[in-house]
């Protein structure tokens, strides 16, 4: 077994959460961080996406569930865009002293909730092709979604197979998202323990975000090969306080 192997086993062990809480910022009486980042570009409301998803049983759902890399050059609805985006990171509620946690529709280890969550559009209905970043604290509760346009977006096709390490067939979705992680959300109550509960929260994420596509009756695939220099770099990220860590084409199957 390689040294390398052995550190990673030994990262995937359970530690004592409760000893580490104890030296926390959260114990220490530290403010908890923001639960998004502030607005500073164009804000957009999309479309209403209630009774949006088909009318399929949750064992079918499953059933039907697969990874999809053949796209049909059909756009994707604002609706179903608000949709998939809610079900990722939508904001229900706020919980505790000082609003220090958050409900949404995935679940996060102490409700800590450290991601924000990007897309880059090519063929989406009502919006121009380019960057956005949706922004659940501008709606909550409501059902409605907000996104942020960021920017353009130039050379679609070659930069996102440059960016998800060669992926060509994910430069034909229509769709692209990108989960950052903005891991101080949850260092602040887990200290070094939470890095290992973000990897999981991420997988509640991906799994809701692909549920969710198959409902509206799209394809998806999660993606966990990707350049991270490239993609930090397009997306703006300075790589430490917040950098990418997922990524998921989204379209109509072929």
């Amino acid at each position: 077994m390689s040294e390398q192997i052995a550190k990673n086993r030994k990262f995937m062990h359970c530690p004592h959460f409760f000893e580490v809480m104890k030296e926390s910022d959260q114990s220490k009486g530290i403010a908890h961080p923001p639960h998004g980042h502030e607005v500073r570009g164009t804000l957009i409301e999309l479309p209403p996406f209630s009774d949006i998803a088909k009318n399929v049983s949750y064992a079918d759902l499953l059933d039907s569930r697969r990874s999809q890399r053949v796209f049909t050059e059909n756009p994707i609805t604002g609706a179903q865009l608000a949709f998939l985006l809610w079900s990722a990171q939508g904001i229900q509620d706020f919980r505790g002293e000082n609003q220090v946690a958050t409900f949404r529709p995935a679940p996060s280890g102490g409700a800590r909730h450290p991601f924000e969550l990007y897309f880059v559009a090519q063929n989406v209905d009502g919006l121009e092709p380019g960057l956005y970043r949706y922004a659940p604290l501008s709606h909550v509760g409501e059902k409605r979604v907000a996104i942020e346009y960021l920017g353009v977006f130039e050379n679609y096709e070659t930069r996102i197979t440059e960016l998800l390490s060669g992926q060509k067939w994910a430069s034909k979705a229509p769709l692209v998202l990108f989960f950052s992680a903005v891991p101080y959300r949850a260092e602040w109550r887990y200290k070094d323990a939470s890095h290992r509960v973000m990897l999981i929260d991420l997988g509640h994420v991906g799994q809701n975000v692909m549920l969710s596509a198959q409902a509206l009756g799209l394809g998806s695939c999660c993606i966990a090969a990707y350049n991270q220099a490239l993609c930090d770099e397009a997306l703006g990220f300075d790589g430490e306080q917040e950098y990418t860590v997922y990524a998921i084409p989204i379209g109509t199957p072929e």
